[in-house]
């Protein structure tokens, strides 16, 4: 994956001035980085087609590809050359004003992973393509407004240790001038020959004057840090943004980055005996004096439980129990020993020990590298794979499945499917069998579910649960995997007039029918895999 990276300033400039991109649903078009950057529409400012577009474009758009079969699918799900596109971003954001730019912190990062990528790679080099037709290029900035923004940010992929591609937008920032109270970061990812790979979306973020130095109420519950939920911690030395140190975890170990962060779920757990080596995770937010523990969300490493507790004027405050919010200065305290709290020195992560305040025996004294801010953080992955597919435009917008619903049962079963960036190009598959599927709307989908039948050929003598995955397939044979599955769940009971019945069938073929009326009485249950 090296060869994706490197970058030859040859044809660079010429990149950067006029990159040809060809949508799936529109006619090419020049990008230009600095152009407002959307997600369902081109960087010019198209906006998303309508319901009546979409059917009247999609002959036009959309072929289905006769490989597109059950074996296909199924080998698909054996060995799944997925390509991932995952976007960590803070859950606020600070405003500017005037001139000054308050650059995202920490800023987002995107993370490029799986097979997918190399393959494709491969096949450009099997055509002859040169080494610079397949770099991997993005740009990402806010997504559309009516200010312009010329501050989108060119992102410079470089290989990871783990496999993975790494790069972050650094000199990303909203101004006064900008006056939503949410948006959306558009990450827009390119071949280097100005193939468009697609548009990915952040989550929302929260636009902030300031950290709020008030006691919050539960009226600003989304400014408060509740039990369970992605942090991020960083510290800066004498209050310069050059001197920013992220809390990271490398190769297992933590350590103070000042190019990546890592993102840690916090969780608030019961204040019990130092001797004790288990701790209950308690509900509800984070407040000053409670104990914590953080816990990186990529490789499960963690840190032994702390309290956490909030800073003023560079001294811990041992009195103070209001809930912890977003950007707030915090230290955390070592629960097995009270002197120490987690500290950095250079790029390694220490326990500092304090002092007590000559003035205040509720405050102790710290350095500089014992003052941490807190933020949440968010994480969003989108998966797709292009194994199938003869994919010449972009892969967004790419469909979300973010909830199922069963409706009837037995022999007919319908699946309402709801999300976001739904279409009639796009049909529901339950494992490796395509589902009869209608679209009602952008962001709802129904689908007849299979009978169990066609999983099994030995259905008649099943009497256990049944789980499959589910995928969304493009007509063109793209395919976007989602973290749903199905369940078959056969009724062990079987009714008592059945039990009758079955008593006065002689024939074998009457007594296969009862079963599978038996078992074709379903309950159907739905389920997230993480």
């Amino acid at each position: 994956m090296q060869s994706l990276i490197r970058e030859e300033e040859t044809g660079e400039e010429r990149r950067e001035a006029s990159l040809q991109i060809t949508d799936s649903l529109d006619t090419a078009h020049t990008y230009q980085p600095w152009d407002s950057l959307t997600h369902l529409a081109t960087v010019l400012g198209r906006t998303e087609p309508r319901l009546s577009e979409w059917n009247s474009r999609l002959d036009q758009s959309f072929s289905p590809l006769p490989r597109v079969t059950r074996e296909s699918v199924r080998q698909y799900l054996q060995f799944p050359p997925d390509q991932s596109v995952r976007i960590l971003h803070a859950k606020v954001a600070q405003k500017s004003y005037g001139n000054e730019k308050r650059f995202f912190c920490p800023p987002p990062c995107v993370y490029i992973s799986g097979s997918g990528w190399k393959l494709k790679q491969d096949l450009l080099k099997a055509t002859g393509a040169g080494e610079s037709c397949y770099r991997l290029y993005g740009y990402m900035g806010l997504d559309s407004s009516c200010v312009a923004q010329a501050d989108t940010s060119k992102l410079a992929f470089e290989d990871q240790p783990d496999a993975r591609m790494f790069a972050c937008a650094k000199s990303l920032y909203i101004s006064d001038t900008d006056k939503r109270k949410h948006f959306r970061l558009v990450l827009k990812l390119f071949l280097g020959n100005g193939q468009e790979i697609g548009s990915f979306l952040s989550k929302l973020i929260k636009v902030i004057s300031k950290p709020s130095q008030k006691r919050q109420s539960m009226k600003n519950a989304d400014l408060c840090i509740s039990t369970g939920s992605r942090v991020a911690l960083f510290n800066r030395l004498r209050s310069q943004t050059v001197s920013t140190r992220y809390l990271a975890v490398e190769r297992g170990a933590f350590v103070a980055s000042a190019r990546q962060w890592t993102a840690f779920t916090v969780t608030l757990v019961e204040d019990q005996h130092a001797d004790s080596e288990e701790f209950t995770v308690c509900e509800g937010f984070i407040c000053y004096g409670c104990v914590v523990q953080l816990v990186c969300t990529d490789s499960g490493v963690a840190l032994p439980p702390m309290v956490i507790r909030k800073v003023n004027k560079q001294h811990a405050i041992l009195d103070v129990d209001e809930p912890v919010s977003q950007l707030h200065k915090c230290a955390f305290q070592f629960k097995d020993n009270s002197q120490m709290y987690l500290c950095l020195s250079n790029e390694r992560i220490i326990q500092y020990q304090v002092s007590s305040s000559l003035r205040e025996q509720s405050r102790e004294v710290l350095n500089d590298g014992s003052c941490w801010t807190i933020i949440g953080t968010e994480a969003v992955e989108y998966t797709f794979c292009e194994g199938l597919a003869c994919v010449q435009g972009s892969v967004s917008p790419i469909p979300v499945i973010t909830g199922l619903e069963v409706n009837g049962g037995g022999h007919v079963a319908m699946l309402e499917v709801n999300g976001e960036n739904f279409g009639p190009h796009l049909k529901v598959w339950f494992g490796n069998v395509e589902a009869e599927t209608m679209l009602r709307s952008p962001k709802s989908m129904l689908c007849v579910v299979p009978d169990v039948s066609v999983f099994s050929g030995e259905w008649r003598w099943l009497r256990h649960p049944i789980t499959v995955p589910l995928s969304l397939i493009r007509l063109d044979g793209l395919i976007y995997r989602s973290t749903f599955s199905f369940t078959y769940t056969p009724e062990h009971n079987t009714p008592p007039q059945a039990r009758g019945a079955l008593q006065n069938v002689p024939e074998s073929d009457t007594l296969i029918d009862f079963i599978h009326q038996e078992f074709t009485r379903t309950n159907f249950h739905l389920f997230m895999q993480n």
